[in-house]
């Protein structure tokens, strides 16, 4: 009998820079993007989104973790059905989902 995993899924906001060859918009500094990532712990989900993103040819600055779904329920957060859908999508693949991505332009 298979023991059951450990995995959780950890929502994470990562600040990411310029580097070539990253897809991101002519003129943006950088950007956010809102990440679902599995593992056994946060340390372990945001190792993990690093490497990920790095393959991407991205260029992560800052990592922030918002816990898991119980943690940011416990919060008060407000999450809708969409977003649990990205959590169970990155928890059975074991994978990091990337759910949203803004990019940053400096003003003019």
């Amino acid at each position: 009998m298979a023991k059951p995993s450990r995995q959780v899924v950890y929502t994470l906001l990562v600040q990411v820079g310029r580097k070539q060859g990253d897809g991101l918009p002519d003129g943006a500094t950088g950007a956010a993007l809102m990440v679902y990532a599995s593992g056994v712990d946060e340390a372990e989900a945001v190792r993990e989104t690093v490497a990920v993103l790095k393959q991407a040819d991205l260029a992560p600055l800052d990592v922030t973790g918002y816990g898991t779904l119980d943690e940011r329920i416990a919060q008060g957060h407000d999450i809708d059905d969409e977003e649990r859908a990205m959590m169970a999508r990155a928890l059975e693949e074991n994978a990091v989902v990337v759910a949203q991505m803004t990019p940053f332009f400096t003003e003019a």
